[in-house]
């Protein structure tokens, strides 16, 4: 009669045999690529696991992109993963032992697979003892390097990384075993050290130092790095801010494991388990992945968009390490930012005051600033808003007169009339020309429009720009032609703009009926077939970018040269070389000659009876400069475009959303949307006061530059 005793015993050895047979198994499947070289099947299987090794030993893991002013200091990170990379030696003992003796401890001692761990762990869980881990750090690498890295974005490939199989151990463990003959030991652990996941999404020792302790790899002590290597096992559960419990006690047996390990004192190790976590108390300290909750929020982004539209990818981006040294002036851009918000209260609902400021350049044109009242951000409340409002085409009810500048280059480019040669300024103008109704009692199908105060019956071009009469610049449209005012907007610098289609500024859309929408604003405003187009084009009716408008004050102050307003200084990778960005060449977009004629004819709009001069005076403000006001109907929004040699910039406020309606200016901070007919806002006031604002602070200790003297060619023609 068999006893149970005997019964155990035989199941017992059978279980031993198994796990015998296993062994040979495993053994035979690591050696299979060797001793069975012949076969295709063989080859292709070496050939994986040679190239995943490879990877593991060659390239690097997702890492931070840092975006720095032109001073080199941080403004904004992006990534996909939170790490800060650490080498051997900035990892201390402290981190290394820990982490060896609770997830390794005969790590220095195997080739990568520990068959003597293997077979314990085997016969414990199979004999139904506490069920053991039986992966080393190196196989530990190996999966988390799958997991956190290879398919960090292909959820059915990280389960495949983790299923329970015989097949993917086989493939870890040969994959880990040829991994040690590429990476030294230290080479390997820091790897593992560099790889693995926190909680919160915090990936790597260096960032989990910093984010847990406010620290970095080096100066871990043992009870933080204790607490690190015990969160490995599940970062999820073992959050310290979560469950400070499970982590303590999980820390505690990391600590008595290193004592185990010979690697900490049993006295050493019962002090600290009485310590408390030592975390930061109000949750990590990890950097936002975004533009968000900087001063510099809309630069940062426009940043972000321009590299997209340069050719850089998303992923490359938020994963290769760059640091993207900007052209920001962080302290010109702090001053934009408070101008701004001095002049338009951030809570204010549905009003945007912006400044965007370009550094004039024969070579290049550096973006400085790109700022608004609000913050960049998702929360309305907080007085944020995602919307590219320094830069993209926001202004869809315009920038009123500051489009008189591309009328008055026209006139000049045709030698029509110099910059000092007398204009026609009737009180009213009924064009034959142009159509569209215009004012009440207007007959016919003309087009009959008249100026906003009293003028003189004529004065000098340098004059009208400054004192902005609407008639006399309708009828230089008439005489030019609409095709070169337009094209000459676009090759000053309103390139995007003028793509752009006339009722919303955004793409052109060749399926929809309405003309607006179906037509680039160049195609709508200029000459099509026999239509001469339309008049209101240098009126600034149709949407535009802020930041082209302070282009166009660059390109004039650049001697006519235009070029693209670029965020970029230099970018370097992850290992510091050099990477090239391709940006559109500089371009003489109008002759040197025309723009100096040009710059002097703008000279005059913040001297006694220019539409800045209030702003200027009350700024006390004595440079030289160019200048332009424009103010929409309505007053639903307003522009001014100014410019020295050293800074050039547009301010614009307007309604971003529901923009049909007024702007009441009733002082600095106390602007309100409004309905038709009640506003009283003007270019000379939100928009110049808040351009002076900046500006001014910006110049301080700089000299007094001077502008440019008038071609003979445009000045005097007549």
């Amino acid at each position: 009669m068999r006893t149970l005793s005997g019964v155990g015993i035989r199941s017992g050895l059978f279980k031993m045999v198994g796990l015998c047979l296993l062994a040979g198994v495993l053994v035979a499947g690591l050696l299979f690529p060797v001793v069975g070289a012949a076969g295709v099947v063989s080859n292709q299987a070496s050939d994986t696991v040679e190239s995943m090794s490879s990877n593991l030993a060659d390239e690097p893991p997702p890492l931070i992109t840092n975006i720095t002013d032109r001073d080199g200091e941080r403004i904004a990170t992006v990534y996909d993963q939170y790490r800060i990379p650490t080498a051997p030696d900035e990892i201390s003992e402290a981190m290394k032992w820990a982490i060896i003796s609770i997830e390794d401890r005969r790590f220095y001692d195997h080739p990568g697979v520990d068959w003597k761990g293997t077979m314990r762990a085997a016969i414990s869980n199979s004999a139904g003892g506490d069920t053991q881990g039986a992966s080393t750090l190196t196989q530990q690498y190996v999966k988390n390097y799958l997991i956190n890295v290879t398919y960090r974005n292909d959820e059915l490939g990280q389960q495949k990384a983790q299923e329970v199989s015989i097949a993917r151990k086989l493939k870890e463990a040969r994959i880990a075993m040829q991994l040690e003959t590429k990476m030294s030991k230290p080479e390997i652990l820091a790897g593992y050290l560099n790889i693995i996941e926190f909680s919160r999404e915090i990936f790597g020792v260096g960032a989990a130092a910093k984010a847990y302790f406010g620290t970095t790899a080096a100066e871990l002590t043992v009870p933080q790095a204790a607490l690190l290597a015990g969160a490995v096992n599940n970062p999820a559960v073992l959050d310290p801010w979560n469950n400070p419990e499970g982590a303590k006690k999980r820390r505690n047996i990391v600590l008595d494991t290193m004592v185990g390990n010979q690697k900490l004192a049993r006295e050493d190790a019962e002090r600290i388990k009485k310590e408390p976590l030592g975390v930061l108390p109000d949750g990590p300290d990890k950097a936002a992945a975004n533009c968000t909750g900087a001063e510099s929020g809309f630069f940062c982004q426009y940043v972000i968009e321009y590299l997209y539209e340069h050719g850089m990818q998303q992923d490359d981006l938020l994963t290769g390490g760059y640091t993207i040294r900007t052209t920001l002036d962080a302290e010109v851009n702090h001053q934009a930012a408070q101008a701004a918000k001095a002049e338009v209260d951030q809570d204010e609902p549905n009003v945007a005051n912006t400044l965007s400021l370009v550094k004039p350049g024969k070579d290049r044109h550096e973006v400085l600033s790109l700022a608004a009242n609000r913050d960049y951000g998702p929360d309305p409340d907080q007085g944020q808003t995602m919307l590219g409002l320094p830069y993209e085409i926001m202004n869809v009810t315009g920038t009123g007169s500051s489009y008189k500048i591309f009328t008055a280059a026209a006139a000049l480019e045709q030698r029509r009339y110099g910059i000092f040669d007398e204009v026609r300024v009737p009180g009213s103008y009924t064009s034959h020309v142009f159509t569209g109704g215009g004012q009440e009692g207007c007959p016919g199908i003309a087009w009959c429009i008249r100026n906003a105060g009293d003028y003189p019956g004529s004065m000098t071009l340098q004059d009208a720009l400054a004192k902005s009469p609407n008639t006399a610049f309708v009828i230089l449209e008439e005489e030019v032609g609409m095709g070169p005012v337009v094209n000459m907007a676009e090759k000053l610098g309103l390139r995007k703009t003028m793509r752009s289609n006339t009722a919303n500024g955004g793409e052109v859309n060749p399926d929809s009926d309405n003309v607006q929408y179906n037509q680039s604003q160049k195609q709508f405003f200029g000459p099509e077939a026999n239509d001469p187009g339309e008049g209101s084009f240098t009126l600034g009716v149709s949407p535009t970018s802020g930041l082209e408008l302070g282009n166009v004050a660059a390109t004039i102050m650049s001697g006519g040269v235009w070029c693209p307003p670029t965020p970029i200084l230099e970018i370097s990778d992850r290992d510091g070389a050099a990477q090239p960005i391709e940006e559109q060449s500089c371009e003489q977009a109008v002759p040197e000659g025309l723009a100096d004629s040009l710059a002097v004819g703008l000279s005059k709009d913040t001297a006694a009876g220019g539409t800045a001069h209030a702003a200027a005076e009350s700024a006390g403000w004595d440079r030289p400069m160019i200048g332009k006001t424009g103010t929409t109907q309505e007053s639903g929004s307003a522009a001014f475009i100014g410019a020295t040699p050293q800074i050039a910039g547009a301010a614009m406020v307007f309604r971003p959303t529901r923009p049909y309606g007024g702007l009441l200016d009733g002082g600095p901070g106390n602007v309100t949307a409004v309905s038709p007919g009640s506003g009283n806002m003007f270019g000379g006031k939100t928009p110049a006061r808040t351009w002076f604002r900046a500006v001014q602070p910006a110049l301080e200790g700089e000299p007094a530059a001077p502008l440019p003297e008038p071609h003979p060619r445009y000045a005097d023609i007549r």
